[in-house]
């Protein structure tokens, strides 16, 4: 009778253990997108990029850079695109400020990471319309030239996704 009570005490502490849930540092999150400058005339040399405030339209936070050749921003995980305001010289009360608004155009997949972790997601940039510039209204000059997407997959942060040219 003894081993009896014993096997089942000790299947009940078995069962009733459950493993640690924590999210570690180095648990892969929602990756933001990868942005390098280059220059436009030399188009294989990076250039820095001065007082340059990103702004999500409709969002009151903002991120502001300065004298970077490489940025990073979040994309929305709870639609298909996001659009930004990128405004270059922005703390100069100059002519030298300017604005261009950038549409990211793109389908989310939402990865089950753990219970601890909760839901990652990756993003694919849409092929035909990935990336999208315009000017606010009364605004007729583009101070990025271009714009190149390098990889459509935004899996990871070791990588760049998107060349501006400027």
């Amino acid at each position: 009778m003894k081993i009896v009570h014993k096997l089942i005490l000790l299947l009940w502490f078995l069962v009733g253990c459950e493993k640690d849930d924590i999210c570690t540092e180095d648990t892969p999150t929602t990756p933001r997108l990868i942005i390098e400058f280059y220059d436009s005339i030399n188009t294989s040399v990076k250039k820095n990029v001065a007082n340059l405030k990103v702004q999500g339209l409709g969002a009151q936070t903002e991120l502001n850079f300065n004298l970077v050749d490489q940025i990073e921003i979040p994309l929305k995980t709870t639609d298909n695109s996001a659009e930004f305001s990128f405004i270059i010289n922005s703390i100069s009360n100059s002519n030298l400020t300017n604005q261009d608004n950038i549409r990211f155009n793109y389908t989310r997949n939402d990865i089950y990471i753990s219970r601890a972790c909760g839901f990652k997601t990756n993003f694919d940039l849409n092929l035909g319309n990935g990336v999208e510039q315009s000017n606010p209204v009364g605004d007729t000059e583009f101070w990025i030239d271009q714009i190149e997407i390098v990889k459509t997959k935004i899996e990871t942060e070791n990588e760049v996704h998107i060349k501006m040219y400027f």
